[in-house]
């Protein structure tokens, strides 16, 4: 039997046993990968897409045919932004290359992110540049371990950080055969929908202090708490906001750092406030992000206060060959303007609510959807068997995915059960893209139901 960790790896993927059944060019891409690529690869969806364009909200397959983009977070501004397509290719036709180089345009993008991140991080915090968000939460667990003198990590319990060594070994959601640091510590999903919303902040400081006393009694202690504010793998829980200020206290209190990983909470995806992390009211000792930091282009950094880092600093040599190279830094830069300049995360506050009010008329109907959550343009959708006993129906939210990409609409899922929809698109999604969103999945949803 499918484990339910498992279950929420599968769910939107290609089962590969299949491959036989395809027949045509893309079966034959499909063998070609799978031989090629090897098998820890995975294709969305039981039917996979082959694409080959994209342009805003909109994906096209090797036939030319359309398919609304309500998943995909690295392209915040927009497939093929062409703002940002004429920055890195202006850019790569001038020069490419590191950070050992006195260049303006790396300054120029630190002093007009920097201020963003309000508190301490705005008034004396320093910019770290890399290429991905695995490397920003390596990098920043490194610096939380050198400025603390321990290594314990508390992660919730569905957490995904990244894929390098150090951080998979925090990132559960990779599945229960990727094995978690030793040092690793987990605590319970803020499940807002099971849990009353007026006893959880202080049932998640208790569960907290438990792991730091755990870290403790094992001889080494706390170096850092690291969290997504918007609990994207758990299952997308945006309340209440009130939660994670009150754990920075007490992480900061037994010793530890508190890091925010804005890697998908960040970038005006949660809306007007920027960054996931300001809904709570935290002022972090660090923050992370990559994934739409350069509208596709890979870019990622860290922003950390400078008291935390300058050990680190003094002792050990940072050096990252690509990591805020000169055609990064112009896609971010590109980005960072049309987020500001279009006011990309208010019309994230504006849609994403229009969707879940869409989505709150559908469940008057349809009492498989449970509950229906999260921020701007990041919207969770819970199938459950019932609404009394509130199953989780991982098997219903699958047909649901699959059955939208074949009506040509693309989202994924989310959570231990894979029970959640996690509606995603990019910042630039309108009423009318969410409209036609909401027809579709209203039309599926009648059918299965029939």
């Amino acid at each position: 039997m499918t484990s339910a960790r498992q279950h929420a790896t599968m769910v939107n993927a290609f089962d590969p046993s299949r491959v036989a059944e395809r027949d045509g060019e893309t079966g034959d891409m499909i063998a070609r990968r799978m031989r090629l690529l090897g098998p820890a690869y995975r294709l969305f969806y039981e039917n996979p897409l082959r694409i080959e364009r994209g342009s805003g909200v909109f994906l096209y397959d090797q036939n030319g045919e359309e398919y609304l983009d309500a998943y995909n977070n690295v392209v915040g501004v927009g497939h093929a932004h062409p703002r940002v397509v004429e920055a890195i290719a202006a850019q790569a036709a001038r020069l490419c290359t590191h950070t050992r180089y006195v260049q303006e345009p790396i300054l120029r993008y630190a002093e007009a992110i920097l201020p963003g991140f309000g508190g301490q991080l705005a008034a004396d915090g320093h910019i770290m540049f890399t290429c991905t968000g695995s490397e920003a939460n390596d990098l920043a667990l490194r610096i939380a371990q050198h400025r603390t003198g321990r290594n314990g990590v508390i992660i919730t319990s569905e957490a995904y950080h990244g894929n390098s060594f150090l951080t998979a070994g925090l990132s559960p959601s990779l599945g229960r055969r990727s094995p978690l640091g030793q040092w690793v510590r987990q605590v319970p999903t803020p499940d807002s929908y099971r849990i009353p919303r007026d006893t959880m902040v202080p049932w998640f400081l208790e569960q907290v202090e438990r792991q730091i006393d755990d870290l403790e009694r094992h001889g080494n202690g706390l170096a850092a708490f690291i969290c997504d504010s918007i609990f994207s793998s758990d299952g997308i829980y945006d309340a209440p906001a009130d939660l994670l200020a009150p754990v920075a206290d007490l992480v900061r209190r037994r010793g530890g750092v508190f890091i925010a990983d804005e890697v998908q909470a960040g970038f005006g995806r949660t809306g007007r406030a920027f960054w996931g992390y300001r809904r709570h009211g935290v002022d972090p000792d660090m923050v992370t992000m990559g994934k739409p930091m350069g509208n596709g282009f890979p870019v990622a950094a860290l922003v950390v206060r400078s008291d935390i880092v300058a050990g680190f600093g003094r002792d050990i040599r940072y050096f990252n060959t690509f990591g805020g190279n000169a055609v990064a830094i112009a896609a971010a830069q590109a980005t960072l303007d049309i987020l500001r300049e279009e006011k990309l995360p208010e019309n994230a506050d504006r849609v994403g609510d229009y969707i879940r009010a869409g989505f709150a008329r559908l469940q008057g109907r349809f009492p498989v959807i449970g509950d229906i959550r999260g921020v701007g343009l990041y919207v969770g959708v819970e199938m459950v068997t019932d609404p009394v006993s509130r199953e989780p129906d991982g098997a219903l939210a699958a047909r649901i995915v699959n059955g939208l990409r074949d009506r040509h609409v693309l989202i994924s899922a989310t959570g231990v059960h894979a029970n959640i929809l996690k509606i995603r698109p990019p910042l630039v999604f309108t009423t009318g893209d969410a409209d036609r969103l909401l027809l579709h999945a209203e039309a599926l949803l009648e059918e299965l139901a029939g």
